[in-house]
């Protein structure tokens, strides 16, 4: 057993013997299934080898502690990511990358009933941009169309890798996934950059501020955003990218409070705001040197 794994561990047993309010309460907690199955690269955060990852190891410890929903983690989308199975959770969580085994049974069921007409959420975290990376030119493109639609953009690189020190903009600070944050923040991540991205579709949460952050490139960034999804609520951030963001306070209340959202409990806009990208990609544009 390593280290790593023993001190989690020993977290996740001293999680269990507090009394979490929701437990408290007598709630019914929520279920969160937590993909983190890699077919493309396989990030530090995630499992390499069978145990538990810095990511899986802070969602599971987030649960517990606000005894607002247990997690169980997967690598195995062809077992866990079914219609039968997707039916016993509440919300879906993705931290991947590549093109995973999503049957057509269990994609449809999960974008036009789960997710659209029962109203559940999904959330994905950083690589999840880099899962089903299709441009629209690609022959696989209008196949796995459904998955670019609800992540909202495709990796496209990262020029500010997992050791660059970025400030970050928060649009919404009022959104219940933003409010711990506050207006504006640095934060040492490796940072995306994205096509496929429609502002037009998407309520953007969170960006990259040019102006304050070393590398500077002329056009927007968007870092954070949300959508609505018939009755269903969509959530990415693409944070979580080096493990000690898995222990960010605040990356993982805004986690936290994304989970309340989508169940409800706290409010956040999804109303698309392109004038946002707009303004931020001609602003960007300033403040790389262009007209």
């Amino acid at each position: 057993m390593t280290r790593r794994l023993f001190a989690g561990l020993v977290l996740l047993t001293t999680f269990a013997l507090l009394a979490p309010p929701a437990q408290a309460e007598g709630k019914t907690k929520a279920k969160v299934l937590f993909l983190t199955q890699s077919k493309g690269f396989t990030h530090g955060s995630v499992r390499r080898r069978g145990e538990l990852a810095p990511a899986e190891i802070a969602m599971k410890q987030l649960g517990q502690q606000t005894g607002l929903f247990d997690v169980d983690c997967s690598q195995d989308a062809a077992a866990d990511f079914t219609k039968e199975n997707l039916a016993r959770y509440d919300v879906v969580m993705f931290y991947t990358t590549g093109v995973l085994p999503i049957s057509d049974e269990a994609r449809e069921y999960f974008v036009n009933d789960w997710l659209k007409q029962k109203g559940h959420g999904f959330i994905g975290f950083h690589s999840a941009t880099d899962t089903y990376r299709f441009k629209p030119d690609h022959r696989d493109f209008e196949k796995h169309k459904w998955y670019i639609e609800i992540a909202g953009g495709s990796f496209n690189g990262h020029p500010w890798g997992a050791g660059s020190d970025v400030v970050l903009h928060v649009h919404d600070p009022s959104h219940a996934a933003m409010q711990p944050f506050g207006t504006e923040f640095e934060h040492k991540d490796e940072i995306y950059q994205y096509y496929n991205w429609h502002p037009e579709n998407v309520r953007v949460l969170m960006s990259l501020d040019m102006g304050k952050t070393k590398l500077k490139k002329p056009y927007h960034v968007p870092v954070a955003w949300c959508r609505s999804w018939g009755d269903g609520k969509i959530f990415m951030n693409n944070l979580g990218h080096r493990e000690d963001t898995w222990t960010n306070e605040a990356f993982l209340k805004s986690t936290e409070n994304a989970v309340r959202w989508v169940l409800g409990e706290l409010e956040g806009e999804t109303t698309p705001n392109p004038d946002v990208s707009k303004a931020w990609d001609e602003k960007s544009k300033k403040d790389a040197g262009g007209a």
